[in-house]
């Protein structure tokens, strides 16, 4: 690092002590606390030879108390750039609600980028989804979700070409949900979802500006209008970035309603 990220931000708080208590642990609270209470997301800290030498440490101490942290979701490495604080993540409640609406609310600025929209044959399972024939294709686009410039999802979904005939035509850097209520009068009204881990693939994570390897949170989901499917759907998410909250009761899952996605 060089500048003012080099130096990081000044770190202020109580000695570490000779004790009981590991001298890793203590300084560990330290930046815990600023991490939390007083730097801004994406803030610098001191370098790890800053640490040791401004609480008297060795910087094996130093790492083991930032590396914990790190994993904890607190702070964030950056190769060749240094230690960060986290950004904070986005908390989403799973309902239909579109991203560009979603962002907007939560005083974000949402943007996307399109980058692929073509007519393919999709796999059988997609196909099956869809209600296609055998070799019929469909329209597969590839979107990159960010929030406040930040990339926060690659979406690569398949539509269905009877409900949205020419989509390739129209702007999809907006709101698609609200693009195919406006242009087909289609108002996709259900939403089957499964969620779960994956690791990121060279590819998403290149377009996700994160390593490869790095955890994401995976959602696959098949949206329909009154019946009639309409969109077969995976969305990656940056981990670090993103979260999801629900409302459970002990309601028998076969006889209440389900949760629905939120849409994109």
């Amino acid at each position: 690092m060089a500048g003012r990220e080099a130096a990081g931000q000044e770190i202020t708080g109580r000695e570490i002590t000779d004790g009981p208590r590991p001298k890793h642990a203590q300084l560990r609270d330290i930046l815990r606390r600023t991490a939390e209470q007083e730097l801004p997301p994406g803030s610098p800290i001191p370098s790890e030879r800053d640490l040791a030498q401004r609480y008297g440490v060795s910087r094996i101490t130093v790492r083991a108390a930032v590396g914990q942290l790190v994993s904890e979701g607190l702070l964030t490495r950056a190769k060749g750039r240094g230690t960060f604080t986290a950004r904070r993540r986005v908390d989403v409640q799973l309902h239909l609600e579109s991203f560009t609406d979603d962002m907007r609310r939560r005083g974000l600025v949402p943007a996307t980028g399109v980058v692929s929209c073509a007519r393919e044959v999709p796999p059988p399972a997609v196909a099956g989804a869809l209600d296609l024939g055998p070799r019929e294709p469909a329209f597969r686009l590839v979107r990159l979700r960010r929030a406040d410039g930040v990339p926060l999802a690659v979406e690569r979904g398949w539509y269905n070409p009877r409900v949205v005939p020419d989509l390739d035509r129209h702007d999809l850097t907006t709101s698609l949900y609200a693009l195919i209520a406006d242009a087909y009068g289609v108002q996709l009204d259900h939403a089957g979802q499964t969620v779960w881990a994956e690791a990121a693939d060279p590819a998403t994570a290149k377009l996700l500006d994160v390593r490869a390897g790095a955890p994401l949170l995976v959602f696959r989901r098949v949206s329909s209008a009154q019946g009639r499917p309409v969109e077969d759907m995976t969305s990656w998410y940056r981990g670090d970035l993103y979260q999801v909250t629900m409302q459970l009761d002990r309601t028998d899952p076969g006889s209440g309603p389900h949760h629905s996605a939120t849409r994109r």
